[in-house]
């Protein structure tokens, strides 16, 4: 229990159900997700919710957890689990937390899981103390995980002028073709990032330049490429879209939701993607992400997907070359 946030990443609120899934007593995906409201819609949460855990096969056992009071999550759980066990995958234990207690719904032995439940300290556990030392970080909320990433009220205000720049900067840049904008975002990228892994915070013109060349689909691309799967590349694409000018958050934002995702923090690679569509509806690589997140696909699939959509780009913008 005290493992749970850790795995997600924050602490599950009230109305959580948690599904752990295991691989011969090693944890190998965690997921959470809202107890709808109202209740007869958990026959539709199931049915999204079995496949996307089937998918992570092969998984011996699976352990469920709900958060909050028992008329509320006891039901739903065992219907949950029903549906787990239909689906022929092993639940091998059920859990709620009340407050500071932990109730079992599979273990009858009071001895083991009294009546009146198991008390526990989260922030005491060993648990705690290994997860914190290997550098994970159990955040208070889920909206505490979408701070990384979002601005302040008035945190746009010292990026517009900046951005205006960088916007008639780009124009002039284009005006030589399509290579010297991508040898452009080539510099800017490299250099962000080398910035950044030294501990060196970007001004807010190379913020803007660098968001405003991520709008070349190319130099997006390049920035994937370029960006390592470690928590240090999550800050540096977290600082970025917080810091860019709201119409070009979407770039970033995705470019976060990758990073995040292949360093298995699945919780933010979801939010992240989300935050880009609510700028850009349209933005077809986030939404990309957002689905294969929600169908539970490892990291590998996005990428041969981006690798393939790389291809078909090249081949198209190679007809349109010989058509010109």
């Amino acid at each position: 229990m005290a493992a749970v946030p850790y795995l997600l990443g924050f602490h599950p609120s009230y109305g959580s159900i948690v599904v752990i899934a295991s691989r011969d007593r090693r944890v190998v995906f965690a997921a959470r997700g809202d107890l709808p409201a109202p209740a007869h819609l958990l026959d539709e949460f199931t049915a999204y919710l079995v496949p996307v855990v089937q998918r992570q096969q092969p998984i011996t056992d699976l352990v469920l957890v709900g958060y909050g009071t028992p008329e509320h999550l006891d039901p739903a759980l065992r219907i949950v689990g029903d549906a787990f066990t239909t689906a022929g995958l092993t639940v091998r234990e059920m859990l709620r937390v009340t407050e500071a207690r932990i109730f079992s719904l599979t273990c009858q032995d009071p001895t083991c899981c009294p009546a009146d439940g198991t008390p526990f300290d989260p922030t005491a556990s060993l648990v705690a103390v290994h997860a914190t030392v290997a550098g994970l970080v159990a955040r208070p909320d889920r909206a505490a995980v979408a701070r990384r990433f979002t601005a302040g009220d008035s945190a746009g205000d010292s990026i517009r002028g900046a951005t205006d720049a960088a916007t008639a900067r780009m124009e002039a840049v284009a005006a030589n073709g399509s290579a010297a904008v991508f040898e452009a975002g080539v510099l800017a990228v490299r250099d962000a990032l080398r910035q950044h892994d030294n501990d060196v915070r970007l001004t807010d013109d190379e913020v803007a330049w660098l968001s405003v060349l991520l709008t070349d689909r190319p130099v997006r691309d390049l920035a994937v490429d370029l960006t390592q799967p470690h928590d240090q590349h999550i800050t540096f694409w977290a600082e970025i879209t917080r810091r860019a000018d709201t119409a070009l958050v979407a770039a970033p934002a995705t470019v976060l939701a990758l990073t995040a995702w292949r360093c298995g923090d699945g919780a933010l690679a979801v939010m992240a993607a989300e935050h880009a569509l609510q700028i850009d509806p349209g933005y077809q690589l986030a939404h990309l992400v957002l689905h294969a997140l929600q169908a539970g696909l490892p990291p590998t699939a996005i990428e041969e997907a981006i690798t393939r959509t790389h291809r078909t780009s090249t081949r198209n913008s190679d007809t349109a070359d010989e058509q010109e």
